[in-house]
């Protein structure tokens, strides 16, 4: 058994800026790293709240905090889950066979089907935030808190056994298939449990909406997952933040809803 420290290392280490030295680099403390990946969702969620609340405190609308909401988990990744989100786009929209499709994830620029996703998805989670603080800041908060954490969740599910790398090298192959299903499972229980909990709080929205949001996040990603399994063999890191993005919108979206 690995030690909690090192799967938090991993995960701080390799899912976020913050200076935390990753101690070890095997299959092990990857398997602990992505376990661990909600907490690290709860730090960034946790920071992406607290700048959308100080905005708010100091005057700000709704449209401002919720760009500045936006905006730190982006900053807190160096951008790496929007980069993949745009890479995995121009994988799958690319029409080429798996290989071909790779190397054009790899490359450095972006292509057409990456900035439009990026548009797209930049402006629904900046609405849907919006939405959220417009109603009151205990709902925009909790949706801060709750799509960073749904975001790495989906993470841990993808790293369940049974799913291949697509490339023997990179982050993907590192943590591709490292984390038995049976505790990929009840961390999602774990979370569900967590946001209906925290649902609660008064003007959050309640916890069937709270835990409803995380239950369709990781629907999304596992769609999303399975179709990127078939088109290009396995995951890559771009796949990982594809994923990760598309979990935390979906959540935004529902938390924003009614």
């Amino acid at each position: 058994m690995i030690p909690p420290l090192h799967g938090l290392r991993f995960a701080f280490g390799t899912l976020t800026v913050l200076p935390v030295r990753v101690s070890r680099w095997d299959r092990e403390a990857a398997r602990g790293g992505m376990l661990c990946a909600p907490v690290a969702g709860l730090v960034v969620g946790a920071a992406a709240a607290a700048a959308g609340a100080v905005l708010l405190v100091l005057g700000a609308g709704p449209l401002l905090a919720a760009v500045a909401t936006a905006a730190v988990p982006a900053v807190l990744t160096r951008g790496l889950h929007l980069d993949g989100l745009a890479d995995t786009a121009d994988g799958l929209g690319s029409g080429k066979p798996a290989a071909d499709a790779l190397r054009i994830m790899k490359q450095s620029d972006i292509g057409p089907f990456g900035v439009i996703t990026l548009v797209f998805v930049l402006f629904a989670q900046v609405a849907a935030l919006a939405q959220a603080y417009g109603d009151a800041w205990e709902r925009g908060a909790l949706a801060a808190v709750v799509s960073a954490v749904a975001a790495r969740l989906a993470l841990t599910l993808a790293a369940r056994a049974g799913v291949p790398a697509a490339r023997p090298e990179g982050l993907g192959a590192a943590v591709a298939g490292v984390v038995p299903t049976g505790r990929a499972l009840l961390a999602a229980l774990a979370v569900v449990a967590a946001a209906a909990a925290a649902g609660t709080v008064p003007g959050a929205g309640g916890p069937v909406r709270a835990a409803v949001a995380v239950v369709l996040a990781v629907v999304v990603a596992e769609l999303l997952l399975r179709r990127c399994v078939r088109r290009f063999g396995g995951v890559t890191g771009d796949v990982f933040g594809g994923l990760a993005e598309a979990a935390a919108t979906t959540a935004l979206v529902v938390l924003s809803l009614g």
